[in-house]
């Protein structure tokens, strides 16, 4: 039996592991190295985060629209209290159906009181965070969230956020429209400055003297005196328990979707928080060796954030298109409603990213799955593999495939 990692000759048939004529990708030019001459100006720092670009599968075939995206190369917006980094789709094409902000705020800093013409869903990465908003039927409510919770407010709701002690809050948010920027929202700074002076008294029933002061600028973000007690926010903010549909979720306190010995999926989606009706989203934890079993999505696109460790994706589209590509802390990708896709854990730490949705619902397609309730001689007739080895596949979704021991 010949080697199957061996070259691909131009006058051969394809093979396995190499299906395309002419022969894509640098294992096929080890008979012709003059191929692979790059001469031209270079970035070694930038190449060697992306090996699977540079050396690409050979499985890999044509181009497609970048998937790849980094909060590490965002221009970071910083003021007193805090910071923002975002990636829009004026700053990443493909990202059509989310916009992606990083925020910081330290001990007290204040994410001053605004509301957005969309949906804002979030996910605490670190520390921890005091929210506050006002619901769309009047009802007040002030929580604290921590690490792996997250929060959604409806487009339209108002709302602010402050860091708490002893770490601040960072956080991830996601806008379900790719356009939505973190530095153009509505805020209550901007609308005192800008209206007249004699309205705003008429409005709140105080003479025009009261609004001398105010800022002439909006505040965005601020630092301010770190919050005191819960309780006594929510008594001063007239919060009434059971009275409002919950705002939070606690996302990594949640029962698994998937869980196996290679990682888990945790899901928020409206079946379990009915408040985010046009965000879902899963955690999904790989551990090393792991993957994302090959899977994808019918209901939206899939914006992805790395929360830790490292990783590669092919991402397989009409065309045919499959590319793959590197991805680690901080990075953002974006897959395209029904493209088929992996994800690999590539280190020998715990990866860790979100998968966010433009959708009300988490929906997803398992090849494994799909597979398994194909009868059997139809599947073989495809794949010229015989019906009993067919029967060791797995018998449905799996979520993450985890290492197993080859069998000869």
């Amino acid at each position: 039996m010949e080697d199957n990692d061996s070259p691909t000759p131009h006058h051969e048939s394809p093979r396995f592991g190499n299906p395309d004529l002419p022969p894509e990708g640098e294992s096929n030019t080890v008979d012709d190295p003059a191929s692979l001459t790059m001469t031209g100006p270079q970035n070694p720092v930038v190449e060697s985060q992306f090996p699977n670009q540079i050396d690409a599968p050979g499985t890999d075939i044509s181009t497609q629209a970048l998937f790849w995206s980094s909060f590490n190369i965002s221009p970071r917006r910083v003021q007193r209290g805090g910071w923002a980094r975002e990636l829009t789709k004026q700053d990443f094409a493909i990202s059509e159906e989310i916009a992606g902000v990083n925020m910081y705020l330290e001990p007290g800093g204040i994410r001053e009181l605004h509301w957005h013409q969309t949906a804002e869903w979030a996910v605490m990465t670190r520390g921890r965070c005091r929210v506050t908003t006002i619901s769309r039927s009047g009802r007040p409510s002030v929580e604290d969230v921590e690490e792996g919770d997250l929060w959604f407010f409806p487009g339209g709701t108002p709302h602010s956020l402050q860091g708490l002690g002893p770490d601040g809050a960072e956080f991830v948010l996601a806008f379900d429209d790719g356009a939505q920027s973190e530095s153009n929202t509505l805020l209550l700074t901007d609308w005192f400055a800008h209206t007249p002076p004699d309205v705003l008294a008429k409005n709140f029933g105080v003479a025009q003297e009261v609004f001398a002061d105010i800022p002439l600028h909006n505040l965005w973000i601020f630092p301010g005196e770190e919050p005191g007690d819960l309780a006594t926010d929510q008594a001063d903010a007239g919060v009434e328990w059971g009275a409002a549909e919950p705002i939070i979720f606690r996302l990594s306190r949640s029962q698994p979707l998937h869980k196996n010995s290679g990682g888990s999926i945790q899901i928020a989606d409206s079946t379990n928080f009915p408040l985010s009706d046009t965000v879902a989203a899963a955690l999904v934890t790989i551990e090393p060796g792991s993957m994302r079993e090959l899977h994808w999505h019918p209901n939206a696109d899939e914006w992805q954030y790395y929360l830790r460790g490292s990783a590669r994706m092919t991402v397989f589209n009409t065309g045919p298109h499959a590319n793959t590509t590197d991805f680690r802390a901080g990075d953002v990708g974006v897959v395209k409603k029904n493209s088929g896709h992996y994800v690999e854990n590539t280190g020998d730490d715990v990866l860790q990213f979100l998968e966010v949705f433009k959708a009300p619902k988490y929906e997803e397609i398992s090849l494994a799955n799909w597979l398994a309730h194909v009868p059997p001689s139809l599947l073989s007739a495809h794949l010229n593999i015989d019906e009993e080895t067919l029967a060791t596949f797995p018998r449905g979704a799996q979520g993450i495939t985890p290492v197993r021991t080859r069998t000869s």
